[in-house]
């Protein structure tokens, strides 16, 4: 991407952490004035992720402060850049995980940005211009166009905004296995938070028989009466883990907390493929004995292209497709935080960064 020195000129009010406590804070910052390639976003609403949690506090030890996170943005837009066409002021938008990549490698030239060397996320890392990320906890926001996407009009602007994030995460998860061409196979989610409940509601959608598998007993009235899963296991209960021995084809994996495949990898049948999405701080164990003995296939995938977000959100669109969500104003930014550490959420916390914008004007 050819490099240029902008001017930042935007003035623009974030949450942000300042340290590994992981507290947000009011955090006034610029953004670069509206480039030839750019649009400028009025962001309304924004996705709290576990992986916002695992940053802010640094868990992953690569974090630099301050951070503002925030990766599941929608909004309306502001300013237009002189070489942006498909977008005009005015018009929903959305904004993903990627910020920007070299646009010229073997990856970006197949429609797998994401997979670029240079990719650059939205937050926590250094823009071409040589400048620091900052995500979507903050009222506006400048993208390349090349990284935005048109929300459906269909679609409301809070509950769709997730689909940036925990939407995508198991739509091309599940797209690399094939299961969009092969309706009627046995499929399990494990893990029932804001990216588990979206493989359900894709799962279902896409014509399979889906099973829940988690830890927690509680979670079996919510996934077969509210999301309407065929099945639900016990992780804990070896009975039941025995029972449904090599009865799945497929198994999306969305845990951020260490834990083994083994148990899991037994549910699958021959040839059966298991997705990592969730990316532990701490390494899982993946026992060699079940994936030889049967074939199985272990592979991992994170978020998407843009073109597949756009696809994403048009197949949302026209199924009604959205995240189920508890809307969490900027007083309680912080509680919410503390919430999704403990997984105490259902399902997708949404920073109601409208109502913040709206009540500042008054």
């Amino acid at each position: 991407m050819a490099k240029s020195t902008p001017k930042f000129t935007q003035s623009a009010l974030g949450w942000a952490a300042h340290d590994s406590s992981g507290k947000l804070t009011p955090f006034m910052f610029k953004r670069r004035e509206n480039g030839v390639e750019d649009v400028t976003i009025k962001i309304l609403y924004c996705g709290m992720c576990r992986t916002d949690v695992h940053f802010a506090k640094n868990d992953w030890s690569n974090t630099t402060y301050p951070i503002v996170p925030g990766y599941e943005i929608s909004g309306i837009v502001t300013k237009v850049g002189s070489n942006v066409s498909k977008f005009k002021v005015g018009e929903r938008v959305g904004v993903g995980y990627v910020a920007a990549t070299c646009l010229d490698c073997e990856l970006c030239n197949s429609f797998q940005e994401n997979y670029c060397d240079q990719m650059k996320p939205v937050y926590n890392s250094i823009h071409w211009d040589d400048t620091p990320t900052y995500g979507g906890y903050s009222t506006i926001m400048v993208a390349d166009h090349r990284y935005v996407v048109h929300i459906p009009e269909s679609l409301p602007m809070d509950r769709a905004a997730p689909l940036m994030g925990a939407g995508l995460t198991v739509y091309t998860a599940m797209k690399n296995s094939n299961l969009f061409e092969s309706p009627g196979k046995h499929m399990a989610v494990i893990g029932l938070g804001g990216v588990g409940h979206m493989a359900i509601k894709f799962g279902k959608a896409f014509g399979h028989h889906v099973t829940v598998i988690s830890t927690s007993p509680s979670k079996e009235k919510d996934a077969k009466d509210k999301l309407d899963a065929d099945g639900f296991v016990l992780s804990t209960d070896l009975k039941q883990m025995q029972r449904n021995r090599r009865s799945l084809d497929f198994i999306i994996d969305t845990v951020s907390a260490k834990h083994s495949l083994g148990p899991y990898l037994e549910l699958l049948k021959v040839n059966g493929t298991i997705s990592i999405v969730g990316e532990p701080a701490q390494p899982i164990e993946v026992p060699a004995t079940p994936l030889i003995y049967g074939k199985k296939v272990v592979r991992g995938s994170i978020i998407g292209s843009v073109k597949e977000l756009q696809e994403m959100m048009i197949f949302c669109g026209k199924h009604n497709i959205l995240c189920e969500i508890e809307l969490v104003s900027i007083d309680k930014i912080n509680e919410a935080f503390d919430r999704l550490a403990k997984n105490d959420v259902k399902f997708r916390f949404l920073l109601n960064v409208a109502a913040h914008q709206y009540s500042s004007r008054l």
